[in-house]
């Protein structure tokens, strides 16, 4: 815990945030998971059988071991985001959120307005609001204003896997945000990409496409797991300088002629 991801005053150990979604099975969700070493987990409560009716994925999470975010994903309007809100707050999963309000189908770009609305309205009821964004550093200084716990903008499309497309926004973003984290979602393909968003100063990365797309989910979860760990060292120890030109590894000094 010597450095911990803080979030609305709580601690977690791992920087990666995973997603439940696109698995071949429940089985292999809890494999992934457990792979991963993520404590965060989320949760589509449009998605999810919440009732336990029938077998469920809440049947393969164990919330002693991980805390499970819920998240508005499948949500088009601001309203329709604060009722999936509610409903999962309401059977028990928790007053976090995650919410996604999407514009465009195609894209599944955010819609800002919406998320910006359903943020004020769910921190009024007492949520712990992350909203999914868009890398706009106006937009994402709003969400703060009204009272967003985390600024998550994606690197690209959900689910495309093309990494960080817009490396100068993001690092704008780095600098703007800093009174909470700031969390890569969306566009992760493969462990570099978790690396690099971790070095440009992202305080984690959520991802599930990344994961559960892989060709072995089990193992890309656990790749995962270290990129996020190199990443995140290799920014806190702070990269060499570039040069155009090369500097000999050995001093020349005392060299004998």
């Amino acid at each position: 815990m010597a450095d911990p991801l803080i979030i609305a005053g709580r601690e977690f150990r791992s920087r990666l945030i995973v997603g439940t979604g696109k698995y071949a099975s429940f089985q292999q969700t809890a494999r992934a998971l457990e792979a991963s070493g993520a404590e965060i987990v989320t949760v589509a409560v449009r998605r999810v059988n919440l009732d336990r009716s029938k077998e469920s994925l809440l049947d393969y999470i164990d919330p002693k071991k991980y805390f499970l975010l819920p998240n508005t994903a499948g949500c088009y309007t601001a309203d329709e985001a604060v009722r999936a809100a509610r409903l999962g707050r309401e059977v028990g999963l928790s007053d976090w959120v995650k919410i996604e309000v999407i514009g465009d189908q195609a894209t599944l770009y955010p819609d800002v307005q919406a998320t910006l609305e359903a943020t004020r309205t769910l921190v009024k009821e007492g949520f712990v609001v992350l909203p999914y964004t868009s890398d706009d550093v106006v937009f994402a200084k709003r969400l703060l204003d009204a009272g967003a716990s985390a600024v998550m903008p994606l690197g690209a499309p959900i689910g495309s896997g093309l990494g960080i497309q817009n490396v100068a926004n993001f690092r704008i973003l780095r600098e703007v945000i800093t009174g909470v984290p700031l969390i890569l979602d969306a566009g992760v393909g493969t462990a570099s990409d978790a690396t690099i968003a971790l070095e440009l100063g992202a305080d984690a990365v959520l991802m599930n496409t990344g994961i559960a797309g892989a060709e072995d989910p089990v193992l890309m979860a656990e790749a995962m797991k270290h990129a996020v760990l190199a990443g995140r060292n290799a920014y806190l120890a702070g990269r060499m300088a570039k040069k155009l030109y090369a500097t000999a590894s050995s001093p020349l000094e005392g060299v004998v002629r």
